[in-house]
């Protein structure tokens, strides 16, 4: 038996020896695999659309609002003991400040990005060698680059320096990288950007939802703003202003079905109802825990499993000036009965105001994406990530933040006059900071920005200690609430890395998990 392995063995030496380079290389025809798909620009376009998808998983998942909403002061949840599941403790677990580095959720969130990131680097490795046109190159080039900044900006702050892949993985060698400092990963954000805006065009309107040269300008501006480099944050605004966006003139209206991709948006996730698999469906986790939820979505459906996550509080709608039409545009109040976990759904109220009656319940529900869809659990919405109005309170910000607080406020007002509010008129620095951030907290509401607002601005640990205790008090009484939750500290402004990622890639994990 063992002379016959040396036999086989010997023959197959001989067999690849006498075998030509070009016969080893060659693969097989009937694959789809990277040595023979980037060829074309069309394959590099349908490639091109898979990186766009990742952006679904990495930025309008169930971890995203989770991460930058629930972890807020905006939003809490409606406690379900009918279902433990683990995926659900994870939610409520973000929502305490009790994150744990085995949570499924945290490694979604982390792990879809790298997807995108994966994405982008077949494109930017493969396009040099296909040999395309200039203009087909620049095209790819820059969108590719402009989606690996945005995926690599999410990472960085929810989880500060992380692994950087900048080229397509082929093997073992090039899996495992350590991780890098958060000055090396904004380098190549700003660099992934700049370049995209030599390359990408200037937006043009209906926006198709692909990224254009706004886009890459406004997230070079985010940047800038949270490195706190606040003249290049104005000098990148300055042309995001001029590029032809501008407000529409309702609150309201930004999220109807009919202005998608509008001359307010930047850029947004796109979504499709339907059978495709393109639908959105952030809607239904926001509604109460109801048997039927029809009074709201006007199709009937239960919703006791799924539903009770990113709540609006009733301090968030106090937060509200008088008048201002974004509230009731945003957030609406379902009444009724029933035990928590069942709400029997009667009316749906204006929060303008609202008080509790005797003997109802009431539960506060984001309304900004309810339209109407003909399937349950199958919308047709997008999910915004930069709108015109958070260009005007960007730059708001980075003049005040530079003492031209006097020509920040027309940038401001622009914002609080469509809301119906009147303008502010304050030139003391320190106060026109806090109602630029209060602005941004209402105008981008259930946006997942307020988490990423309040680290960026220094105002994190103060506002959720306090949002804890009023969290705590509100529902004194009530078992669900750890005693250890809204413990927030330095090292709770960063997420854990996951511990799967720890272990197979030997990285160091974040101070504190």
């Amino acid at each position: 038996m063992m002379q016959k392995t040396i036999y086989i063995l010997a023959f197959t030496a001989f067999f690849l020896g006498s075998c030509s380079d070009e016969f080893l290389n060659r693969v097989p025809e009937s694959s789809v695999t990277s040595g023979n798909f980037y060829e074309t620009e069309a394959q590099f376009d349908q490639a091109l659309v898979g990186a766009y998808a990742a952006v679904r998983a990495a930025k309008g998942s169930i971890a995203s609002w989770t991460m930058g909403e629930m972890r807020s002061d905006n939003t809490h949840l409606e406690f379900n003991n009918t279902n433990r599941g683990g995926q659900y403790i994870e939610r409520e677990d973000a929502d305490f400040f009790i994150d744990r580095s085995v949570s499924g959720l945290v490694a979604d969130k982390y792990n879809s990005a790298y997807v995108g990131i994966a994405r982008a680097n077949n494109i930017l490795d493969y396009v040099v060698p296909a040999g395309l046109s200039q203009q087909a190159a620049n095209r790819l080039t820059g969108q590719a680059k402009f989606l690996r900044a945005l995926f690599y900006f999410d990472l960085v702050r929810y989880f500060g320096g992380v692994p950087l892949y900048l080229k397509a993985v082929q093997g073992s060698a090039d899996a495992y990288v350590q991780r890098s400092s958060v000055d090396e990963v904004y380098k190549v954000i700003v660099d992934d950007l700049k370049d995209a805006i030599s390359k990408l065009p200037a937006p043009t309107f209906p926006q198709t939802g692909r990224a254009t040269q706004g886009a890459a300008r406004m997230l070079l501006a985010d940047v800038y703003l949270t490195q706190k480099n606040f003249a290049g944050a104005e000098t990148e605004l300055k042309s995001v202003l001029q590029m032809g966006y501008a407000l529409l003139p309702d609150y309201a209206s930004v999220f109807a079905l009919g202005n998608k991709n509008s001359a307010e948006s930047i850029f947004e996730i796109q979504y499709q109802q339907g059978n495709q698999g393109q639908n959105s469906d952030f809607l239904y986790p926001f509604l109460p825990l109801s048997s039927d939820v029809k009074i709201i979505t006007g199709i009937t459906s239960q919703n006791r499993q799924g539903g009770g996550w990113n709540t609006p509080t009733f301090e968030m709608i106090g937060t509200y000036e008088p008048g201002d039409k974004r509230l009731e545009a945003s957030i609406a109040v379902a009444e009724g009965t029933g035990v928590v976990g069942d709400m029997v759904i009667e009316v749906v109220k204006s929060p303008i105001g609202y008080k509790v009656p005797a003997g109802k319940r009431a539960y506060p529900f984001i309304k900004k994406y309810l339209h109407p869809h003909a399937l349950e659990q199958n919308t047709d919405d997008n999910f915004p990530i930069y709108r015109y109005a958070d260009a005007l309170l960007a730059m708001a910000e980075a003049l005040n933040e530079q003492n031209k607080s006097s020509e920040a406020l027309p940038y401001l007002n622009q914002i609080r006059s469509r809301a119906g509010l009147p303008a502010a008129t304050t030139s003391n620095q320190a106060s026109l900071r806090d109602i630029i951030l209060h602005e941004r907290r209402v105008e981008l509401a259930f946006e997942n920005k307020r988490w990423l607002d309040l680290v960026r601005t220094g105002k994190a640990i103060e506002v959720m200690t306090k949002n804890g205790e009023y969290i705590k008090s509100a529902h004194a009484g009530e078992s669900y609430i750890p005693a250890t939750s809204y413990v927030v500290s330095e090292q709770k402004l960063n997420f854990p890395i996951p511990n799967r990622e720890i272990l197979i890639g030997n990285l160091q994990q974040n101070p504190g998990y």
